[in-house]
């Protein structure tokens, strides 16, 4: 399991090792599957897909983080609301733990995922204008944030689990003080999944 509440400074490769297993029911896993979130251990279970059905709801102790990766063409956010969040890095994710209104942040480090110990008032401000926010599931899904270089910031609302595979990434192939070209790569490969996979945000009716 990886723990969340002890930020473990790792997460799970994405591709399963050869005879893995759903950690609840021991059925074989393949490269792609489901993870629960423990909402009171705040750890991360790998599971087949039979089992996350049986956790999808709100309430339970268990919950299946959902299969959604979505973007919002419509809203945008640029490098002076970057700046206005004060984080050291380009990247970072957002969530709401439990029945909190509150957002943690983290983002990806060498050491594994760090938590951001300024204080939040901006990104809740900006949270509000940001219909993916809005749409973001407590404990189970994220809003990860990447700021271009070039004045624009994407963002993208995913599965905690991917969030915790990209500082898995990270820690696994960052070398020097600017992470070298392997890390580069890596963190290229896994953003290019993610705009392969997000749908848009159907605007709300």
């Amino acid at each position: 399991m990886i723990s969340l509440r002890s930020l473990a400074p790792y997460a799970r490769r994405r591709s399963a090792a050869a005879g893995a297993r759903c950690e609840l029911c021991g059925a074989a896993i393949g490269t792609e599957h489901r993870h629960l979130v423990d909402t009171v251990e705040r750890s991360l279970r790998c599971s087949c897909t039979g089992c996350a059905l049986l956790f999808d709801r709100r309430g339970q102790r268990l919950r299946a983080a959902p299969d959604r990766w979505l973007f919002d063409p419509r809203a945008q956010l640029d490098a002076t609301a970057w700046a206005s969040l004060q984080i050291p890095v380009r990247l970072a994710f957002f969530f709401r733990p439990g029945d909190s209104t509150r957002w943690a942040a983290f983002y990806p480090s060498p050491a594994g995922a760090t938590e951001s110990t300024l204080g939040l008032e901006a990104w809740e401000e900006l949270a509000r204008a940001l219909p993916l926010a809005a749409a973001a599931e407590p404990d189970v899904e994220a809003l990860l944030v990447a700021a271009a270089g070039d004045g624009r910031c994407e963002h993208w609302l995913v599965p905690i689990s991917a969030c915790y595979e990209l500082v898995g990434r990270v820690k696994r192939t960052w070398r020097g003080f600017d992470g070298g070209a392997e890390a580069r790569r890596t963190i290229d490969d896994f953003f290019a999944r993610v705009r392969a996979r997000a749908e848009p945000l159907e605007p709300a009716a």
